[in-house]
């Protein structure tokens, strides 16, 4: 397994993993799009993307022409030091295998690198594998908003971690 910034050849497998991943947030494919569009913000915000791939798989091709197979990806986006887990959604077959722990490990590393001081997310109050992976990197859970998630309606608890 590895992982890799993610690029717009990755939307249709990512919105596979997605679909299999009830907790993920449900997006559309133009959703997926904005995030490779090059809109030259200039206000500081940037978004993220991160793939893991099983390359011995042999499912799909990746952007250097290898074969791979999407397991997971992780959306994230900066707004100047602070940074937001918009998505992360995990193939049900890898689950509790470490991949989720690989994406977020990614996603700190890289706020850490661009002097972030803090991220952010929200997640189901019934997903429970997301809150004790979040729990294991010292995220501490600052809030609820009450009936955030509709289909079916649910709560979101709010997390954040400290960076510095």
């Amino acid at each position: 397994m590895r992982v890799r910034l993610a690029n717009s050849a990755d939307i249709a497998a990512m919105m596979k993993v997605e679909l299999q991943s009830p907790g993920a947030a449900h997006w559309s494919q133009s959703q997926y799009e904005l995030l490779f569009a090059d809109t030259n913000d200039k206000s500081g915000s940037k978004h993220f993307a991160w793939v893991v791939e099983n390359e011995s798989a042999g499912r799909s091709e990746n952007a250097r022409g290898e074969e791979s197979e999407l397991l997971a990806f992780l959306v994230a986006q900066r707004i100047g030091g602070e940074w937001e887990l918009e998505n992360m959604a995990v193939d049900p077959s890898v689950r509790r295998h470490g991949v989720g722990t690989l994406l977020l490990q990614k996603l700190i590393s890289q706020a850490r690198a661009e002097d972030g001081r803090s991220i952010f997310l929200e997640v189901r109050e019934s997903n429970l594998g997301a809150r004790a992976l979040y729990g294991r990197f010292d995220f501490e859970r600052t809030g609820t908003r009450k009936s955030y998630y509709s289909d079916p309606p649910e709560d979101a608890f709010l997390y954040r971690l400290a960076l510095n």
